[in-house]
């Protein structure tokens, strides 16, 4: 499994970014990435300017959004739904699509369970557990 540090997904997320606005040929997950922060014109500018944001800090205190954050939890819903697990993740999906009216709002559903799933397994140093985010996605 591939673990990038917080400066490599960051880089990735920037480079996307960089090479869509100069026309270069993406990659799969390149496109994929430049469609979910084009879903978020809101941090377009964050994406213009890397050099001014590249170490930018974000307080887990959540007043303001991490955007860095917040697209990698997009990435890894779309991977999970991609390749279906945890298993039953794309029924969730569909009915929280369905619920939501929009696959895009659906995810931000998925972000808050994502986010308890690891929050849980932080706390309790265990590794995340998929039954705690399938259990929370059930009550949404």
């Amino acid at each position: 499994m591939f673990q990038p540090t917080r400066d490599e997904a960051r880089n990735f997320l920037f480079e996307s970014w960089r090479k869509r606005t100069a026309g270069e040929l993406l990659s799969p997950l390149e496109d994929l990435t430049v469609q979910l922060i084009n879903k978020h014109p809101e941090y377009h500018p964050l994406f213009d300017d890397a050099q001014n944001n590249q170490d930018r800090d974000y307080a887990p205190d959540g007043t303001v959004v991490n955007p860095f954050l917040h697209l990698m939890m997009h990435l890894t819903i779309e991977e999970q739904i991609s390749i279906g697990q945890p298993h039953g993740i794309r029924e969730q999906f569909a009915r929280l699509t369905q619920k939501y009216e929009s696959e895009h709002e659906a995810q931000h559903a998925m972000m808050d369970c994502l986010g308890e799933m690891i929050w849980q397994a932080q706390r309790n140093k265990t590794a995340p557990d998929a039954t705690i985010y399938l259990s929370c996605l059930e009550k949404q």
